[in-house]
């Protein structure tokens, strides 16, 4: 299992979500259990487009940080 770093950013209108040591993954919701949701979903996605073009999943990085970020959570792949 690989561990990555997820961000939540509280804006108007929503939450913004980043899986901060997996580039291009981010989506945002209408709230934090919404975004969460569809952060994992886009997890998968991505980590499925990684793996069909031969290319390796990046690395967890447990000291990666936003200092914007409202909340940020381990996210478990």
């Amino acid at each position: 299992m690989l561990t990555y770093k997820a961000m939540f950013k509280f804006v108007e209108g929503g939450v913004h979500a980043e899986v901060m040591d997996f580039p291009g993954v981010f989506t945002c919701g209408k709230d934090l259990e919404e975004a969460r949701r569809l952060l994992g979903s886009a997890l998968v996605g991505m980590a499925e487009t990684n793996l069909l073009h031969g290319e390796p999943l990046p690395q967890p990085d447990p000291l990666v940080a936003n200092p914007d970020a409202d909340l940020d959570e381990p996210i478990h792949f």
